[in-house]
């Protein structure tokens, strides 16, 4: 039974990644279902959902390929040392003090997911380019990232519109890669700390592939508001059992 939530859970989030993000809200409830500790869970649902990122950047690798390398290596730092801290900040801390965060972490997400559109357009109206201010916004959302993975993408390309980029595909680019970036740290990290729960992740690293392909067509087939709909229902809701739990422990 509990081989067959994570395996549904990982498919699950490889068709919403692939259609528009948000696999986490599936995974990380799953792996808390089965009983593994919040912390536990947390690492171990970012190992899960690591191959969709590396498949991200390398299908963008034209685009990003067309950035200085200078600005990117800066960039691919800045990501490196955020993530860093932020995984760093789960390592230390308790599943107490993870249970009473993730609620808040799952909402944020989701309506980060949500009102997307809405937050890149603003960051567009106030866009004043890549500046020290830019490089401290994308070291704060590599820590949140590094910490909880949900949602980084939104917030990624708010801070990118925040900059003044514009071209989509340009910004999915750079999106996909330091995402990447992110996880690969965060999966070196919480490997190292004997975090990782690996016969569970290992099972779901394989569904989640295989969802992340079934989910293409889907992508192309289904209309956006579809999509909002069934990621803010998943999203609403983990975060309202998490919130439960939270007050009603027993």
């Amino acid at each position: 039974m509990e081989l067959l939530v994570l395996i549904a859970a990982a498919f699950g989030a490889g068709i919403l990644n692939t259609i528009a993000g948000g696999g986490t809200f599936l995974t990380f409830p799953a792996l808390v279902f089965i009983g593994l500790p919040p912390v536990m869970a947390n690492a171990t649902s970012t190992v899960a959902v690591f191959p969709g990122y590396l498949g991200g950047a390398l299908g963008f690798r034209q685009e990003l390929l067309g950035f200085d390398h200078r600005r990117l290596f800066r960039l691919a730092v800045i990501t490196l040392a955020g993530g860093l801290v932020g995984s760093g900040l789960l390592l230390v801390s308790s599943n107490e003090a993870f249970s009473v965060v993730v609620p808040f972490l799952l909402l944020a997400a989701t309506l980060a997911f949500l009102f997307g559109d809405t937050v890149r357009q603003w960051a567009t109206a106030q866009a004043r380019g890549a500046t020290v201010e830019g490089a401290l916004g994308l070291f704060a959302v590599a820590v949140y990232g590094g910490y909880f993975n949900g949602g980084l993408g939104i917030v990624l390309l708010a801070l990118f519109a925040l900059w003044g980029m514009s071209d989509l595909n340009r910004m999915n680019a750079l999106k996909s890669g330091l995402s990447f970036i992110v996880s690969a740290i965060s999966v070196g990290v919480f490997a190292a700390a004997g975090l990782v729960a690996w016969p569970q992740a290992i099972t779901m690293m394989l569904a989640a592939t295989a969802g992340g392909y079934a989910g293409a067509p889907l992508a192309r087939a289904l209309p956006k508001p579809v999509v909002k709909a069934v990621i803010a229902t998943v999203g609403f809701g983990m975060s309202a059992v998490f919130f439960w739990r939270l007050v009603a422990p027993g």
